[in-house]
């Protein structure tokens, strides 16, 4: 994980040659899938990868870093930046 730290935090976009970051979403796709298929509601499995996400970047990155990162999601979400399908105007 030591490469990672010295990125800046920002949501994870899956670059043309960032294959770390597309097999990690891979496995978190695999995962969504997994505990739908065992039945749990696939907001609460988004909860729980938010929540052990959050606690994992405070380890890494500490606990300031991480609430200016997410102080500024917001926007973000607001902007687009984490919607999939989108109809642009």
């Amino acid at each position: 994980m030591s490469d990672m730290r010295d990125e800046m935090l920002e949501p994870v976009e899956v670059a043309a040659g960032d294959t770390f970051k597309r097999r990690a979403m891979g496995h978190m796709e695999k995962a969504f899938d997994d505990a739908d298929d065992d039945g749990i509601p696939i907001d609460a499995v988004a909860h729980a990868a938010l929540f052990a996400a959050l606690t994992t970047l405070v380890e890494c990155f500490g606990e300031e870093s991480v609430a200016h990162m997410v102080s500024e999601l917001p926007d973000k979400i607001m902007a687009g930046n984490y919607t999939l399908l989108r109809t642009l105007q």
